[in-house]
């Protein structure tokens, strides 16, 4: 197999990969908070505790995928663009 058709073929199979992982979990966990809502802090002794809430993901632990926020934005337009009302007499 030439290089090129291997770097094709790793290339569609992390592009299907991924699109696989984004229908089938279209939520990860929040960068900034590492999915835990909140931030750790420690009081004065050390003990950690809870911090405040995080403001990227509004204390959820989650935010959506890049790929599945492509889609729902591609089906989004898709839809209003089709999803017009037809005038009265066609069919």
């Amino acid at each position: 197999m030439t290089p090129i058709l291997l770097a094709i073929a790793c290339l569609l199979a992390v592009t299907f990969g991924y699109g696989g992982l984004c229908a089938a979990s279209p939520f990860g966990d929040c960068r900034k908070c590492h999915g835990m809502g909140h931030e750790l802090t420690t009081d004065r002794k050390g003990k950690a505790k809870r911090g405040k809430n995080c403001r990227r993901c509004k204390a959820t632990g989650k935010r959506i995928r890049v790929g599945r926020w492509l889609y729902n934005r591609w089906a989004r337009i898709y839809r209003a663009g089709t999803d017009t009302p037809r005038p009265k007499g066609i069919r």
